[in-house]
């Protein structure tokens, strides 16, 4: 299966890449995707806290995963007042 990966704000500018396609095994929740892009993409690993949505939507971790899901990576952000 694959899924459509999106790296927001600092996450973007960590790993260089905006966008990507990776391929993950049937029955993958939220939660096991990203401890494995934590471990693929070591820029990842100093994140902090990261957000899932899938289709637009924040997910919990034990969220399954389908094939074309849509996943947002979103770190802590911080600003205004």
């Amino acid at each position: 299966m694959k899924v459509h990966l999106l790296f927001f704000a600092s996450l973007r500018e960590r790993t260089g890449q905006k966008a990507m396609e990776h391929e993950i095994a049937p029955g993958t929740t939220a939660g096991e995707l990203l401890a494995e892009l934590r471990r693929d993409l070591p820029a990842m690993g100093a994140a902090g806290r990261i957000s899932v949505a899938v289709n637009e939507e924040y997910c919990e971790p034990e969220r399954v995963l389908c094939d074309g899901d849509e996943i947002a990576l979103i770190p802590p952000v911080s600003g205004g007042r």
